[in-house]
C-alpha cells in the first residue's frame, strides 16, 4: 500500500507519544526470566515487539494481555523450547540479536529465523563472542547470519566483543549473563557507538533486582594493532535472578521524533506528552537537534512543548548514539535552508536496510543535492515532488510521510511503520496531519 498525506490544518495541539518500543522489548525478556508474576504498563504492541512476546511464550512464560496492562508469568531462568518448528521473529533484528543469547539458556535446541530481511543481518559478532561463554549459536546456512541454531549450554566466564557495529549485541549478552552458570565479564573495545541503548540496558536491568557493574581503563599493552592505547569498556556481571516487578514503559524518542518533526516543518506548536526528562534514550538528541535547526523546545519532568515557525537551517550532528534519527534528520535537512552534515552512523548500514544508501536513494528521487560517505551524508536543503520507496523500513515510511507536508509525495510500501508505530497515522492526526493509505 502507498502512504501520503491527504490533509493538513491547524498544526499542533496535544498527543501523547508511544511507548518506546526499546523499552517494551527488554521488559517482556526480563519479566519472561524473572521469579514470579510482573504487570507491564503501557507496553507497546507493534509487530517488532510481538514478536519478543511469542518468542518469550515459546520459551515457557505465560504472558497474558489485561485491559491495561500485560501480565507476566516469568520463568525464573528456566526455559524449554516448546516450538516443533523454528521460531519465526518476522523482522525484527532487535529480537534476534537480545534473544540469541537467552535462548542459550532453554534445556533443548531453539532455531531462530524471520523474514529475508532479517536473514540479512550480520550475527557472526555475537555468536563469536558468545562461543568464549560456552554457548554454541551457529549460523545454519553457515553465512553467519538467521537462521541460528542455539544449543543448550551457557557457562560464562570473560569474553570481549566490538562495539562499533550494533549495542544490541552487547545488550544481548548482558541480559541473559546473570542466568550463566559463572557469571560474566564482558569487554567491549572501540568504538562503542549507541552507548545510551546499553544505558537503556543496564537501567532496566536494575529495575528487575540485577546489578551491572561498569568501568573503563586505557589498554596499555605490547599488542600492534588498532587497539593499542584504546578504551576499554568493562562490565562485571556476578550470576543472579532477576526479579519481577510492576514496571511503566516510557514514551519511545525516536518515534515521537516524527510528531516533533512535522511541527518543526509545518510551524506551530505542540506538547508532546510521555516523554521523559530523565530517560536514558540516546534519542532524546532529537531535541537538541530541533532546537539547533530553529525550533523552540521546552522540556518538562515528563513531557515536551515545540514550538516553530517552519524556518529551518542546515546543521553538522554526530548521530554515533541515536542512529535511529537518521532518517528523520536526513528529511528534516532536506526541508531546510543550507548544508547539514551528518556523519558517525556507519552502524546504520546494519539496520532494516543499509540505511545511509537508501536514505540517499530516495532523497535523489526528490531532486534532493547530496553526498553519500561510509558514515553518513551531506544533505543541502531543496527538494521537489515524487514517489518514493520504503524499501519495507518503518522508518523510511515514517520520515518520508514529512515530505508530504510541504511536496507532493507518495511512499510505495508505505504500511510499514506498524512495525514501531501502529498508531502513527492516528497520532499524526492528532496534531493536525492526516495521512491515508491508498
Amino acid at each position: 500500500m502507498n502512504l501520503k498525506v491527504k490533509n493538513i490544518s491547524n498544526i499542533g495541539g496535544e498527543v501523547k507519544a508511544p511507548p518506546s518500543k526499546s523499552y517494551s522489548h527488554r521488559a517482556v525478556i526480563l519479566a519472561s526470566l524473572a521469579n514470579g508474576t510482573s504487570k507491564l504498563y503501557d507496553m507497546l504492541f507493534s509487530q517488532d515487539v510481538l514478536s519478543s512476546i511469542n518468542v518469550c511464550k515459546a520459551l515457557g512464560a505465560t504472558i497474558t494481555k489485561k485491559n491495561d496492562y500485560l501480565e507476566v508469568i516469568g520463568t525464573n531462568g528456566i526455559l524449554h523450547n516448546s516450538s516443533e518448528i523454528p521460531i519465526d521473529l518476522g523482522n525484527s533484528g532487535t529480537t534476534l540479536r537480545l534473544m540469541t543469547s537467552v535462548s542459550s539458556l532453554a534445556d533443548n535446541e531453539v532455531i531462530l529465523t524471520g523474514d529475508e530481511s532479517l536473514q540479512t543481518r550480520p550475527m557472526g559478532i555475537l555468536t563469536e563472542s558468545l562461543a568464549l561463554l560456552g554457548v554454541d549459536a551457529t549460523s545454519i546456512k553457515n553465512n553467519g547470519k538467521a537462521p541460528i541454531l542455539i544449543k543448550p549450554g551457557y557457562l560464562g566466564g570473560e569474553t570481549n566483543i566490538l562495539g562499533s557495529v550494533s549495542s544490541q549485541y552487547i545488550s544481548s549478552i548482558l541480559i541473559s549473563a546473570p542466568l550463566s552458570k559463572n557469571g560474566v565479564d564482558l569487554f567491549v573495545l572501540p568504538e562503542f557507538k549507541s552507548r545510551p541503548y546499553v544505558d537503556m540496558t543496564c537501567d532496566i536491568m536494575d529495575k528487575f533486582g540485577v546489578k551491572v557493574k561498569n568501568d573503563f581503563y586505557i589498554r596499555h599493552d605490547d599488542c600492534d594493532n588498532e587497539f593499542k592505547n584504546c578504551r576499554v569498556d568493562e562490565f562485571n556481571i556476578a550470576k543472579q535472578e532477576y526479579a519481577s516487578c510492576d514496571y511503566i514503559v516510557e514514551g519511545d524518542y525516536s518515534s515521537a521524533s516524527y510528531l516533533l518533526a512535522a511541527v518543526a516543518i509545518c510551524g506551530g506548536n505542540a506538547k508532546i506528552l510521555n516523554l521523559f526528562k530523565d530517560s536514558k534514550q540516546g534519542d532524546k538528541l532529537i531535541l537538541d537537534i530541533l532546537k539547533q535547526m530553529g525550533a523552540e523546545v521546552h522540556i518538562f519532568d515528563d513531557y515536551v512543548e515545540i514550538s516553530s515557525d517552519g524556518n529551518l537551517h542546515g546543521i553538522d550532528v554526530d548521530l554515533s548514539n541515536a542512529p535511529d534519527l537518521l532518517i528523520t534528520v536526513a528529511i528534516l535537512a532536506s526541508l531546510a535552508t543550507g548544508t547539514t552534515n551528518i556523519t558517525g552512523v556507519k552502524h546504520a548500514r546494519v539496520k532494516e536496510t543499509d540505511r545511509i544508501a537508501t536514505t540517499c536513494e530516495e532523497l535523489r528521487k526528490l531532486g534532493c543535492n547530496l553526498k553519500e560517505f561510509e558514515d553518513g551524508m551531506t544533505i543541502t536543503g531543496g527538494i521537489h515532488s515524487g514517489i518514493v520507496d520504503s524499501h519495507k523500513d518503518h522508518r523510511l515510511a515514517m520520515a518520508f510521510s514529512l515530505v508530504g507536508l510541504k511536496y507532493d509525495i507518495e511512499i510505495t510500501n508505505g504500511e510499514v511503520f506498524d512495525v514501531s508505530f501502529p498508531n502513527f497515522i492516528e497520532a499524526m492526526a492528532e496534531i493536525g496531519v492526516e495521512l491515508e493509505l491508498l
